[in-house]
């Protein structure tokens, strides 16, 4: 068994807010690389987010960007060493599952550097096996919710069978897709989040607390 997390806004809360931040610097990537005004700049990084899943697929299909330049100007530009911090509670959490029964797997659409920069900062590299990351540098570039990105996470966990996968995101695209694959799916939606009218998958949790009843079978 493997149980994969999101890592942004997943093993943080987005009361951090650096999903704004990285907001803020991909509208800068777009006006200044592809010379639009702020408000093209920002419609066409929402566009490309709704339709690929990250805005820097749109980027690399339609404008022919370096993908690794990118990275450079967004995620490792995040000034995250003051904003991301140990959360003593999620290491509680993760040392209470059982990693003889599952293996601990990060699944996340963030570039390799920006995935391990997150992971040092929280403190909680020690529990997970491994890492399943959109590779900037790939052509074609894949990320969730594509099918073939959920294929990537298990062969590079060494998972076969789709039952065998459990996971966690906050975003409710990625969840969809996950359980329309076969996958056992918790749909992160904080306090502060409105809940969708139509639940992405079987599971939709306020809390990672939750974990422990939604897959108590993996708890020590």
């Amino acid at each position: 068994m493997t149980k994969a997390d999101d890592i942004d806004n997943c093993l943080y809360p987005k009361s951090a807010k650096v999903h704004d931040l990285m907001a803020d610097l991909i509208d800068k990537y777009f006006a200044t690389h592809l010379s639009l005004p702020w408000e093209d700049a920002v419609r066409l990084h929402k566009e490309y987010y709704q339709n690929y899943g990250l805005a820097i697929e749109g980027l690399v299909r339609h404008h022919q960007i370096d993908p690794l330049e990118y990275n450079a100007k967004v995620d490792d530009a995040l000034p995250l060493d003051g904003i991301i911090k140990p959360r003593p509670e999620l290491k509680k959490l993760l040392a209470d599952i059982d990693r003889s029964k599952v293996k601990l797997w990060l699944f996340t659409n963030a570039y390799v550097n920006h995935a391990k920069r997150v992971i040092r900062l929280l403190e909680i590299e020690e529990f997970f096996e491994g890492i399943t990351y959109c590779d900037y540098g790939s052509v074609p570039l894949t990320c969730k919710p594509h099918p073939d990105m959920y294929r990537k996470a298990m062969r590079d966990a060494g998972v076969e069978k789709y039952e065998d996968c459990f996971f966690v995101d906050d975003s409710y695209q990625n969840c969809k897709k996950a359980q329309e694959l076969g996958w056992s799916v918790a749909h992160l939606v904080e306090d502060d989040v409105k809940p969708p009218k139509t639940p992405a998958c079987q599971f939709q949790i306020r809390h990672l607390e939750e974990l422990r009843s939604t897959f108590p079978q993996f708890f020590k």
